[in-house]
């Protein structure tokens, strides 16, 4: 609704050129967010699913979603791995309420309908009828078939033991999908080595899902908001930091290089939260072991649109999975991993840096709850638009934390698919 009440249409919240202006109602409006899961999760779009080390035997499975649709990702067996989804073909019951497991094939509880670990339909009960007094009464018509009414199945993408799945089985491979810039940054981190399965974090942040995207697409706010990083150097206005995207502009990378020099006073004037003789007991929380795979970097951030972030922050790894659930609610879903070839000392400082980041880390809790704070702007209101012009009005690349560059190029991106 306007500031007159009126209705807004889709087509109609954006007459401004460019996207350095986003109106509110793209955060809020119901519509948008319906044609959102239509365009952008459900076709023409490769989706996280999950990690090869949490299916590692034939029958394990893991419940997932795309958009939000639930969906079941399973070590086949064959080896590979099916992805399909979690509702039944007879009349439409979700039928694995598991958030794991192992499993020889699945059945709906309701009339139990059996599939096998692909999706395909086996079984069911009183497929020919049942005989009373020698005649054959009910069943399945005779040209019913098994193999038309198997469950819906995601095309499946692969690489270095991560997952991706689409609902579009004529979408591009997922190289192409990404591009040669940041599929560079994602074999970086997922270069064949064996992953270890360190733990999972959720939570559920009441905000557009988009803002999860933005938040990880702006190196402007960490130095700011996050005095945890702040305090202690994590994040700095003098590290070197590059801003990188796709050719679609709707995938980016964060990649910053961490200052270990005193901070400046340029550096600092202005935060009101750096305090020079603050320290930490357990250094480990932030000092820096570099591993051959590096390369340079010491935090890499990759925002996969639309549904995934990287994350490489120091010596803490994971995947950030995001699950809509309506325009103004999300699902977060943590991933911490290590390598197999990882030594216990490493394992452990891992663990010990994955407490700066989820529901309740030092650094990330400030992220769900300006979220939040935002979206209670957004519906207040909806008629207004955020400003989005640090770094000016371009979608380039950029080498500097001031810039809301990434930002504008995944809105140029957005607007183009959507039609708005």
């Amino acid at each position: 609704m306007n500031d007159a009440g009126i209705a807004l249409q889709p087509e109609s919240i954006w007459k401004s050129e460019g996207t350095h202006q986003v109106p509110f109602a793209a955060y809020t409006d119901a519509e948008i967010y319906q044609q959102e899961l239509r365009k952008l999760f459900y076709a023409n779009h490769w989706c996280y699913l999950g990690l090869e080390v949490e299916i590692p035997n034939v029958g394990d499975f893991r419940r997932t979603v795309v958009g939000e649709r639930s969906v079941i990702m399973v070590r086949n067996k064959d080896g590979g791995v099916s992805a399909f989804e979690n509702v039944c073909a007879h009349r439409g019951a979700q039928f694995c309420r598991e958030r794991g497991g192992n499993a020889k094939g699945f059945h709906c509880p309701y009339h139990h309908w059996n599939y096998d670990l692909e999706g395909n339909l086996r079984g069911l009960p009183f497929r020919q009828g049942i005989r009373q007094e020698e005649q054959l009464h009910g069943g399945m018509p005779e040209d019913f078939s098994l193999k038309d009414n198997g469950l819906t199945k995601l095309r499946v993408a692969t690489r270095g033991g991560v997952v991706f799945g689409s609902f579009d089985h004529d979408i591009e491979s997922f190289e192409d999908f990404l591009g040669p810039t940041v599929l560079s940054y994602f074999d970086r981190i997922f270069n064949g080595r064996k992953l270890t399965l360190l733990g999972y974090n959720r939570q559920r942040i009441p905000g557009n899902w988009k803002l999860m995207q933005e938040n990880i697409k702006d190196p402007y706010h960490p130095g700011l908001l996050h005095t945890w990083f702040v305090n202690f150097g994590l994040w700095r206005a003098d590290n070197k930091t590059r801003l990188l995207m796709d050719a679609h502009k709707r995938h980016a990378v964060m990649v910053g290089v961490r200052s270990v020099a005193k901070p400046t006073a340029d550096v600092t004037k202005g935060v009101a939260s750096y305090k020079e003789s603050m320290q930490l007991h357990d250094m480990r929380q932030l000092d820096i072991v570099p591993e051959p795979w590096w390369n340079g970097p010491t935090v890499t951030m990759l925002t996969l649109f639309p549904s995934l972030i990287i994350q490489q922050q120091v010596n803490s790894l994971s995947t950030r999975h995001i699950q809509p659930r309506g325009a103004g609610v999300f699902d977060f879903v943590w991933t911490h991993f290590g390598f197999e070839d990882d030594t216990a000392e490493m394992t452990e400082r891992r663990l010990i840096q994955a407490n700066l980041f989820g529901p309740s880390g030092y650094v990330s809790a400030d992220d769900g709850e300006v979220i939040e704070f935002s979206q209670m702007g957004f519906d207040e209101k909806p008629w207004h638009r955020a400003v989005i012009e640090m770094g000016g009005r371009d979608t380039n690349e950029a080498e500097t934390v001031a810039s809301e560059t990434l930002i504008r190029g995944m809105y140029a991106y957005w607007r183009k698919v959507m039609g708005i």
